[in-house]
């Protein structure tokens, strides 16, 4: 039996099998179905501006000899893509498979609901005789740059920043929770000024709501300027009409879209070269989460919650592994991998227009589908774990060398106002405590062995690795 002999036909991808529940949101904005009704879309919007013009209480078509359509025309109209049911997917795929052009048979599908209008509506229509209204002045890429840019749009609206929002929100919410719990910090590796945990998820909070910020000015660019930007054809059928503004109408208010009104054949891209290269960001900063609390969990910081019934190992019973991290690292680099190479590639394009970047736009769902599936299982993840203060007040009392750092500077200090015996500060402490296991005990010695003031040396003896935290429970509030 071979397996391409089965149906319905198995998926190449982990997105649209192993992970297809986690993904499939993406399918309502990001499939090749979706792309198909939002040019529907674009398509019969044109059809009604060019037929309406601007003003909804004074009608007054743009193109000459078409009279203005009726409210129940529009709305027809307009259940042209919101009815592209499986149906529809094969009649328009009929159409591709002899034209060859997915645009130009989403041009043939409007044609024959057109052709069918009277039939549904019960009564005669203009539509009947519009379909040369359909594409009108228009080249492949007017339809496609703005239907793009629409399900780019809300597949970021409606999919992703919600679950990038959630992953922003827990973390804010734990940093406030565990603002006040000291972290033995690890830098190089090795026991360092010890921190909280509430700060350090803070960090990424804060990293990850910069970047929110750049997705709430991304622009969504559009342009419906013809063959190559220049408005000739539309030109040439109605030299009397101001084309830029109705351009500017189109893509503004009624694609809802940023107008760009200097392209070529393309809109340039550059829009989803910054949107692209911002997700990437994210999803760096996400992966550098998934390997630190991968590291935490690893240490002892964190304990994982036991699913029921799951297999940690097939062979060691005891394991719970963390595998929803590394589900999400695996994931991110392999987003990173495709956004990256849609910002290099869509920025670039051979004289007015060739073919690369159509090509590479039908990766944009898989790009946008590895980035959420790990936002799903990083979300998970961090769901499922909860701190280990017990080992964590262990850690933090096993490194009592941590608190040469203070003393050091204590010293320093002393030494700048005069007081005697505090010379080479950093010196005598490193002599002290570098590659000696230090206790508390020793520590305190050391401090009243040297000429403090009594004020000093109080406040110095009152430190240990859990309270030498500084001010991170007051970072927190940077989050607000």
């Amino acid at each position: 039996m071979k397996l391409t002999d089965i149906s319905p036909a198995i998926a190449l991808t982990p997105l649209d099998g192993r992970y297809h529940s986690q993904t499939s949101c993406l399918v309502e904005y990001l499939s090749e179905p979706a792309l198909n009704r939002e040019r529907m879309r674009v398509e019969v919007e044109w059809m009604i501006l060019l037929a309406n013009g601007y003003d909804a209480n004074n009608f007054t078509p743009i193109v000459k000899g078409v009279n203005p359509l009726s409210d129940e025309e529009c709305e027809y109209l307009r259940s042209i893509p919101e009815n592209f049911d499986k149906d529809g997917i094969a009649r328009h795929a009929a159409h591709e498979a002899v034209t060859h052009h997915d645009v130009k048979a989403v041009e043939y599908y409007i044609d024959d609901a057109l052709d069918q209008a009277e039939e549904k509506l019960g009564h005669k229509t203009q539509l009947s005789s519009l379909k040369t209204l359909v594409h009108f002045a228009c080249t492949s890429e007017d339809i496609n740059n703005l239907s793009i840019a629409r399900c780019v749009k809300n597949a970021v609206k409606n999919v992703y920043r919600p679950q990038l929002d959630s992953i922003v929100d827990y973390l804010t919410q734990k940093a406030q929770e565990y603002r006040d719990m000291p972290l033995l910090s690890l830098t190089h590796g090795q026991p360092a000024t010890p921190t909280t945990l509430g700060k350090e998820l803070a960090v990424y909070a804060y990293r990850l709501k910069r970047q929110q910020k750049h997705l709430n000015a991304q622009e969504y660019l559009g342009k419906i300027n013809g063959a190559t930007g220049t408005f000739g054809a539309h030109v040439a059928a109605f030299p009397e009409v101001d084309w830029i503004s109705v351009s500017k109408e189109f893509v503004e208010n009624r694609m809802g879209l940023d107008f760009n009104p200097l392209t070529t054949q393309i809109e340039s891209h550059d829009w989803q070269a910054e949107l692209y290269s911002t997700v990437s960001h994210i999803n760096h900063i996400l992966h550098n989460l998934a390997v630190d609390v991968w590291m935490y969990i690893s240490r002892g910081v964190f304990v994982q919650v036991p699913v029921k019934g799951a297999t940690g190992s097939s062979t060691m019973p005891h394991k719970v592994n963390p595998i929803r991290f590394e589900n999400a690292e695996a994931n991110l680099e392999i987003s990173c991998a495709l956004f990256d190479t849609l910002c290099a590639t869509l920025t670039e394009s051979r004289w007015q227009r060739d073919l690369t970047d159509s090509t590479t736009q039908r990766n944009i769902g898989s790009a946008f589908g590895y980035a959420v599936l790990a936002l799903n299982n990083l979300f998970g993840g961090l769901q499922s774990i909860h701190p280990n203060a017990d080992f964590m007040s262990k850690e933090l009392d096993d490194n009592w060398e941590v608190l040469g750092e203070p003393i050091q500077t204590a010293m320093r200090a002393e030494e700048i106002a005069g007081v005697e015996g505090m010379e080479r500060p950093y010196e005598q402490v490193k002599e002290l405590m570098r590659g000696h296991h230090i206790t508390q005990e020793d520590v305190e010695a050391f401090i009243s062995s040297r000429n403090f003031d009594d004020e000093t040396a109080k406040r110095l003896t009152s430190l240990t690795p859990a309270t030498y935290t500084g001010l991170a429970s007051k970072l927190i509030d940077f989050l607000k």
